[in-house]
């Protein structure tokens, strides 16, 4: 989304803050639950977070889910734009959680086998709730703000 690089920056930003914030506080709710020092948690563990999302999203992810959507979909002139939408975020949410599951296993026990062997538990957890958190909430959110930013 957006017509220009500087546009499309701001559009990825905004996607990748809200996704990460979401997924974020649902591995903290799921791993530790609900404690005195969450917010304070939060605030300490998305930042990383959002950094290494924000940077495969950009030089990684991004720039394969959309050719590899593009050739699911095969737009032409009758297509619907929501079939491209959803092809594209659904490219990107199982991009995302491959190398975000990883960092997260990395950040939950350290770099040795034990990251490995909770990779694929991992992946199960953060799909199932990554995949409804963009389609239903965070990427309307994100495409109705944007759009009063930059006005079509």
């Amino acid at each position: 989304m957006g017509q220009t690089k500087f546009q499309k920056f701001i559009f990825t930003l905004m996607m990748c803050f809200c996704m990460v914030l979401g997924m974020t506080i649902y591995n903290m709710l799921i791993n530790d639950g609900f404690s005195s020092d969450f917010f304070n948690n939060l605030i300490n563990d998305f930042w990383l977070g959002f950094f290494v999302a924000l940077i495969l999203d950009i030089f990684i992810v991004g720039k394969l889910a959309k050719p590899i959507a593009l050739k699911i979909v095969k737009p032409n002139e009758n297509t619907k734009p929501i079939k491209i939408i959803l092809a594209i975020s659904c490219c990107m949410v199982v991009g995302m959680v491959l190398f975000m599951s990883m960092y997260g296993a990395i950040v939950a026990v350290g770099f040795n086998s034990t990251a490995l062997k909770i990779y694929p538990l991992c992946i199960a957890r953060n799909f199932i709730m990554a995949l409804p958190l963009n389609l239903l909430i965070v990427s309307p959110l994100v495409r109705v703000s944007f759009n009063k930013i930059f006005p079509v």
